[in-house]
């Protein structure tokens, strides 16, 4: 029996409205939580119970941790659910849901803190066995000589990589033994400004690696699944444009083998929930670069070729209940795509918030909308440009593209600018038709046409 009756969505946007239809489904009461720009938003209009926790800026409202705890008592939530972004990987705010009394639907705080400390976390995947980028095993220290000997033993190039780091923050490559100390204290510089902590590691630079990941679920009872792979190698600036499921070329083997691999990681760290353990995938090896302890964004995907939801696992797992599923229950069928609508300028990718005036979404058989929008909606300028995603589903690789095609003619959303041009580009791209791109395709891609 789940232990959880009523949830506050400690979020917004299509990943806040992607929780109440997963509560509603689950007869679990709603509690929404928005800022004084969002009090329009579709879930909050659509929530049980809703709860103004202060202005627009998220750090007076979807970053202030009393306001979310205060809006959770007053409410008489049992659990609170962060979806993704915001407070959802910040360990200090698990431990204070947790400790006022609240069940925090994620992972246990000290595998959210692990998974947050890069070094640390590298270390725990050495530790169970799953395989890592060559790298310096650790912090760097002072020592010049001893580094470099480190950096002669990885091989150049190499990268500088700072251990609180995150969204494609505090990173540096080092080409040559020359730039190694010059390099290493400017990206230490870099970590504590951005991130407050200096601490910085250093890996092997792989030049042209896919983004592969691993969809995981896990209970509080040891049991653990997998539920395969997603390439998110379309990327600018490292933030995910396009996401695929399956990886085109992952045979079912090296699914199952690195699949397997981090369950046991999972049993090993005692993991409970949905996590994601993201890898560089480079001639047919596979290297762990970090491990997201919440949702993601791309979720849907999995979800599509699965037919498992994984925002209600999440809800069941954290309520107290074994996982619904075993490893013999995941079938993967067919393939999905998603693309991440943003309200942005398609060649500049300034943002471009503003009135929707007309809202008109595709649909048809093998398309899903995961989105807030609609007619009127105002799109604040105050937070991330994404306003959606366009998931589509086909028997084949093929036959997903040729949906997202399809999908993207049809989606009408006029008033601001959006990136659909660009994904319609991206979809008619010969090299992405074929499938298997690296991470640096799509800034190549987006150069021949600047």
């Amino acid at each position: 029996m789940n232990s959880i009756t009523k949830v506050l969505i400690a979020n917004r946007g299509e990943i806040a409205l992607r929780i109440l239809r997963a509560c509603k489904e689950l007869g679990i009461q709603t509690v929404a939580i928005y800022s004084t720009a969002d009090k329009n938003l579709k879930h909050v209009l659509l929530a049980d119970e809703t709860v103004c926790i202060g202005p627009h800026a998220p750090v007076m409202s979807y970053l202030n941790v009393p306001a979310i705890i205060s809006a959770a008592e007053v409410t008489h939530a049992d659990a609170i659910h962060p979806g993704y972004g915001f407070l959802s990987e910040n360990a200090d705010f698990a431990e204070q849901v947790e400790q006022s009394g609240f069940i925090f639907i994620g992972p246990r705080t000290e595998n959210i803190r692990m998974m947050g400390d890069k070094v640390a976390a590298i270390e725990a995947m050495q530790n169970s066995g799953v395989p890592c980028v060559p790298g310096s095993n650790g912090s760097l220290g002072e020592n010049v000589i001893a580094n470099i000997k480190i950096a002669k033993k990885i091989g150049f190039p190499i990268i500088i990589k700072a251990s609180g780091g995150g969204g494609g923050r505090g990173m540096r490559i080092v080409e040559s033994e020359e730039e190694l100390s010059n390099s290493i204290e400017l990206t230490k510089t870099e970590a504590l400004s951005f991130f407050g902590n200096d601490e910085v590691y250093m890996e092997k630079f792989l030049k042209t690696p896919r983004h592969i990941e691993i969809q995981v679920l896990a209970d509080q009872y040891g049991n653990t699944v997998h539920l395969g792979e997603r390439d998110c190698s379309m990327q600018r600036r490292h933030q995910k444009v396009v996401e695929e499921a399956p990886a085109p070329g992952i045979s079912e083997e090296l699914r199952n083998q690195i699949g397997s691999i981090c369950t046991v990681a999972c049993k090993q760290i005692n993991y409970r929930g949905a996590g994601t353990f993201e890898f560089l995938f480079d001639k047919g090896e596979f290297y762990f670069i970090e491990m997201n302890t919440r949702i993601q964004v791309e979720h849907p995907v999995t979800e599509m070729i699965t037919g498992i939801d994984i925002v209600r696992e999440q809800i069941l797992i954290a309520g107290g209940e074994k996982l619904s599923i075993t490893q013999a229950d995941v079938q993967i069928k067919g393939h999905a795509i998603e693309c991440r609508l943003n309200a942005e300028d398609p060649k500049s990718f300034m943002p471009s918030p503003g009135k929707i005036t007309q809202y008109h979404a595709a649909g048809g058989l093998g398309v899903r909308i995961d989105s807030h929008i609609y007619n009127g909606y105002n799109v604040p300028p105050h937070y991330d440009s994404m306003i959606g995603k366009v998931i589509t589903f086909g028997e084949t690789r093929n036959k997903a593209i040729i949906k997202m095609r399809n999908a993207l003619d049809e989606m009408v959303i006029d008033g601001i600018k959006t990136n659909i041009p660009l994904q319609r580009r991206i979809m008619t791209d010969k090299t992405f038709n074929k499938g298997g791109m690296n991470i640096h395709y799509l800034e190549k891609m987006l150069g021949k046409h600047e």
